[in-house]
């Protein structure tokens, strides 16, 4: 029997967290759509966890709206047993709820810094051990952990997110390796995304001059719903959502030193627009009120093409290395040019 796979005939049973906005509520409306699944919605605000269980309705899934904020554990785990209460056994929990916020690291307050760990790191844990404690028993499902390009390159301005996206790199590898220990058939997978077109560009906390922007290539969040939803019926230890990732961490692995003098210049100005910021709510400690859906302001920008992740849902093993070492080694070689550093 797989991960997943169940010996009664029911809906798949689905728990997302941060799944009112972003790529949280596109991974939402693609296992709605795919597998008219029962669907447990975790995120703070009540208003756009309604509005993302409509979307779910409307695709064929079964929603259950569960507001909680993912630091609090006890809240976690209150909506975790909601959920199996209504549904039976969790199938598959994906944890995709973060904060974060743009600034140099000694513009950060402690409590800042403090909040976004809590939330974008704690999180992770509160919704791991949740799973973990309702899967363990039926010795059955998945968890998708979904990281981030900056799992493993840190970009300047993003300290404490980059800093939170490498402790659960950490702490999945560790989680992972005491399933292997106990043989247990319960998976846990990664999927590290490249920068995505979602609403967290207009709610971020920032202290920088311009109004934030992802990194480009931007992708739309469907395409990371795709790979989430990918590995949740096809669990692997990890999967490079898009070149830009591919080429991102494997240069990191191949020349850190002169990431950290490219980033140094071009990740201040590509983290901004040309737009001046101005007051604005930001959702670091309250939810912003809005009509925020999956999809940001950059809609203009951003693609749906992913080739090196269609190669990777159809090879999964040496064809992505075979592709993130060439990324990496072509990365390596334009920043060795000189190229890059004024670019």
């Amino acid at each position: 029997m797989s991960a997943i796979e169940t010996t009664e005939p029911r809906p798949l049973n689905v728990v997302i967290t941060g799944a009112s906005a972003g790529v949280g509520r596109a991974t939402a409306r693609c296992f709605a759509e795919r597998d008219g699944a029962n669907i447990g919605l975790i995120a703070r605000g009540r208003g756009r966890l309604d509005s993302a269980a409509e979307d779910v309705r409307s695709r064929g899934g079964t929603p259950l709206v569960l507001p909680c904020d993912v630091s609090d554990w006890e809240a976690v785990d209150a909506a975790a047993n909601r959920f199996e209460d209504q549904f039976g056994p969790i199938d598959v929990w994906i944890n995709c709820a973060m904060v974060t916020m743009l600034a140099p690291f000694e513009q950060i307050e402690p409590a800042e810094f403090r909040r976004i760990t809590e939330v974008t790191y704690l999180g992770y844990v509160h919704g791991t051990l949740a799973a973990l404690r309702r899967m363990r028993p039926h010795d059955r499902g998945v968890i998708v952990q979904v990281g981030s390009a900056l799992a493993y390159r840190s970009i300047p301005l993003q300290s404490a997110y980059c800093g939170a996206k490498h402790a659960i790199v950490g702490f999945t590898d560790s989680i992972r390796s005491e399933l292997i220990h106990d043989g247990s058939v319960v998976q846990i997978s990664a999927v590290h995304l490249p920068a995505v077109n979602t609403p967290q560009f207009d709610w971020m906390r920032n202290r920088m001059p311009n109004r934030p922007q992802p990194v480009p290539p931007i992708y739309q969040p469907e395409v990371p719903a795709d790979a989430i939803h990918h590995v949740a019926h096809h669990p692997q230890r990890e999967l490079w959502v898009g070149r830009s990732a591919v080429m991102t961490i494997l240069g990191q692995k191949l020349a850190p030193e002169l990431l950290d003098e490219k980033l140094a210049d071009a990740a201040y100005s590509g983290q901004q627009t040309d737009e001046r910021a101005s007051e604005r709510p930001d959702n670091l400690f309250d939810p912003v009120e809005g009509d925020y859906s999956a999809h940001g302001r950059f809609d203009d920008r951003a693609t749906y093409h992913a080739p090196a992740l269609a190669a990777a849902k159809q090879r999964p093993g040496p064809l992505v290395a075979g592709l993130a070492a060439l990324g990496g080694v072509a990365l390596a070689a334009y920043l060795l040019s000189g190229r890059g550093r004024d670019s």
